[in-house]
């Protein structure tokens, strides 16, 4: 156990690390000046002595590795810097906008459990059935419908035409239910087809003709044996497509105005705002981390052949 514990923080420190050079280096080579955009907030003329001496102040005159050693050092400290745009903390203006992001997050995958559980299990209940061709056909449309052209159309039915949900911003309840509708219908779709095809797969085990053999209900069979032993694909696809939800969460948000991380740093990164961006990469780098590690510690409850794989291999 304090071997692969050991392991884990081995990975995670080599995998911190290979993000913050990337993600310092991609942002230093970006086109835009961040000092000309603080410095021309309000279109004002500046003299290149002043563009030279914010230049200066700011640290852009040393040389990447110089600056890149500098933030490391800030890191280490638990720095993460100043944004060019608020003037405050960087960590601190992440926090606040952290909970927006974790109720569209949480909505989206309550939205998508909610779809993707039901029809998968009846399409693969009843292969071949109505509910079974009903179920694929919406999963392909599901698939074909890009995130935010759904987002317009909700926002067009129910909050132009309807005028019964809000639209933007982030004022109560009300105003979670289009966006994560919009998230969890884009992402069901997925799951749908994943989970009706690792269920079949499940069904068709000899564990669940033993267990019809000694007269267990459909009902228990299902829940207990077959469902639990189909799960470890589709959280291993979770994990994997973690990144694309960031992704989705960040178009929803500017859709939709909501006022989380993602639009957040789609604001830093029209300002240049380079502390708030390197914290939010830093910060979504850790949140897939962890998610990941997670799913890996699950496959030992969900499926107990691997502590026993783990076991042999670690002798």
């Amino acid at each position: 156990m304090f071997r692969i514990v050991l392991r884990k923080f081995l990975e995670v420190f080599i995998f911190l690390l290979f993000i913050m050079f990337v993600s310092f280096l991609f942002i230093r080579l970006a086109p835009g000046d961040p000092v000309l955009t603080i410095l021309n907030v309000d279109e004002l003329s500046v003299s290149q002595e002043q563009v030279e001496a914010m230049r200066e102040e700011m640290g852009f005159n040393d040389s990447l590795p110089v600056q890149f050693g500098n933030w490391l050092l800030d890191f280490v400290r638990l720095d993460f810097g100043v944004s060019y745009s608020t003037g405050q903390p960087v960590m601190q203006t992440l926090m606040r906008a952290l909970p927006a992001t974790a109720e569209l997050t949480i909505g989206a995958l309550l939205v998508m459990l909610l779809i993707a559980v039901p029809l998968g299990s009846l399409s693969a209940l009843h292969r071949g059935r109505w509910i079974d061709q009903v179920s694929r056909m919406l999963s392909i449309v599901g698939a074909a419908v890009p995130s935010f052209w759904l987002g317009l159309i909700l926002i067009d039915m129910f909050g132009v035409r309807f005028g019964s949900l809000p639209t933007m911003g982030r004022d109560g309840f009300a105003s979670l239910i289009l966006p994560s509708l919009t998230l969890g219908l884009a992402i069901s779709s997925v799951y749908v087809r994943l989970l009706r095809s690792s269920l079949l797969d499940s069904l068709s085990q000899e564990f669940v003709r033993s267990a019809r053999a000694r007269g267990l209900s459909e009902a228990r069979i299902f829940l207990l044996h077959a469902f639990r032993h189909s799960l470890p694909p589709v959280i291993t696809v979770f994990g994997v497509s973690l990144g694309s939800l960031i992704g989705g969460v960040v178009v929803i948000e500017v859709l939709f105005a909501y006022p989380g991380i993602g639009k957040l740093v789609v604001d830093a990164i029209r300002q240049r705002d380079y502390p708030l961006i390197q914290g939010y990469i830093l910060i979504m780098a850790i949140v897939v981390f962890v998610v990941n590690t997670l799913v890996d510690l699950s496959y030992r409850y969900l499926n107990p052949e691997m502590k026993l794989k783990e076991k042999e291999a670690l002798r």
